[in-house]
């Protein structure tokens, strides 16, 4: 057997933890991931893995052995990448993490565009809200929202959304049409708990922030899920641009207060750290830059234009 095949059996399985998720992050049995781990032990002379039956764990002599092979297969990756790229032709398996309704939202769209360009890499998206560990979870890179936590993921913006406060016009011809913050507070709402403003309403009215207390009957972890409830009636919500832009433009919801600036987030593409950055990475990280040029027209990406 290839030797570079039994290194990257070892690698996604000292990573994933498991036989079994080694083997769905590299697309092979889990029986095969555990023979070339075995082969490759047997050739070095040395145990890599502690086999528990709840997981693996390196031995000393594995994690000496990680960091090596993770160079070579990296070395190797963007040999072979950078020969593909000067053809004209980037290859191989990208595996892709991006939040839930965003993806929902805009990855299909912007998939079938890479794949028009790049036809022989093969993506893997996987759409979650959870806090994804790449190097764990075998992620090349990431879509996230929001502030970053020091680490050693390198990010790159490439948009900026805002929250809305957004109503139904039917809603607001029964309730009346807020003309300050703190007239929020006497109406229904649905919290968005994806946004961890708790059961209050950030604004930046005069460089400062106050928060307003909102009267939520309805919590909902998905952007997409209240945004449909505002727009049936049950209430107002604070909700991503991202998500209410198209909605807005269609005068299926209205933006209330736009004088008054709530939270405006960040949009990163992150991915680790790596002096050899793989060409189908780079490739989609340029692809992404390009497709929203740092801009926040969520219409226009929601329809494909």
């Amino acid at each position: 057997m290839d030797r570079l095949h039994l290194m990257r059996a070892f690698v996604a399985s000292a990573e994933a933890g498991s036989f079994t998720a080694a083997a769905d992050r590299v697309g092979a049995s889990n029986k095969v991931i555990s023979k070339h781990v075995g082969e490759l032990e047997d050739r070095l002379g040395v145990r890599l893995l502690h086999r528990t039956t709840r997981k693996l764990s390196l031995t000393d002599e594995g994690r000496r052995y990680l960091d090596g092979a993770r160079d070579v297969l990296e070395r190797v990756e963007a040999l072979e990448g950078g020969f593909g790229a000067n053809q004209g032709t980037v290859r191989g398996r990208l595996r892709i993490s991006a939040p839930s309704t965003f993806g929902e939202l805009y990855m299909a769209g912007l998939l079938q565009g890479f794949r028009a360009r790049h036809p022989e890499v093969e993506v893997d998206l996987r759409l979650t809200d959870r806090f994804v560990d790449l190097a764990e979870d075998g992620v090349d890179l990431a879509i996230r929202i929001g502030a970053l936590p020091d680490s050693s993921l390198v990010a790159r913006r490439i948009a900026r959304t805002e929250l809305w406060v957004v109503a139904a016009p039917g809603f607001l011809a029964r309730h009346g049409t807020p003309q300050r913050p703190e007239d929020l507070s006497t109406l229904p709402a649905i919290h968005d708990a994806n946004l961890r403003t708790g059961r209050s309403w950030p604004f930046t009215d005069g460089g400062g922030t106050r928060r307003i207390g909102i009267d939520a009957g309805i919590s909902a972890n998905s952007a997409r899920v209240v945004a449909d409830l505002v727009r049936g009636g049950a209430g107002i919500a604070l909700c991503p641009d991202y998500v209410a832009a198209t909605f807005v433009e269609r005068g299926d919801l209205v933006r209330l207060l736009p004088d008054h600036a709530s939270v405006a987030l960040d949009v990163h593409i992150v991915f680790l750290e790596n002096r050899h950055l793989a060409a189908k990475t780079r490739a989609m990280i340029d692809y992404l830059a390009e497709a929203f040029d740092g801009d926040g027209a969520w219409s226009a990406l929601a329809a494909g234009r």
